[in-house]
């Protein structure tokens, strides 16, 4: 495999563990908000900014992935 390929494939998983974490974490804010158990949603947020911050660090692998070419 070629370095590119490499990073592309590094940039997808990190986008698609990205959605996974936010989607889990909008389920855990969610039953928190529901049940009043505060740690629980703010757990939730947690994982909704962790699961931003992957698909940033995808989206910017991407990007200097591009430039290379």
């Amino acid at each position: 495999r070629t370095g590119q390929e490499v990073v592309m494939k590094s940039a997808n998983r990190d986008k698609a563990e990205g959605t996974l974490d936010k989607a889990k974490g909008k389920i855990k804010e969610a039953v928190g908000k529901i049940t009043g158990d505060e740690e629980q949603e703010a757990e939730g947020n947690l994982d909704q900014a962790k699961g931003s911050a992957k698909k940033v660090k995808g989206d910017i692998k991407d990007t200097v992935n591009s430039a290379r070419k």
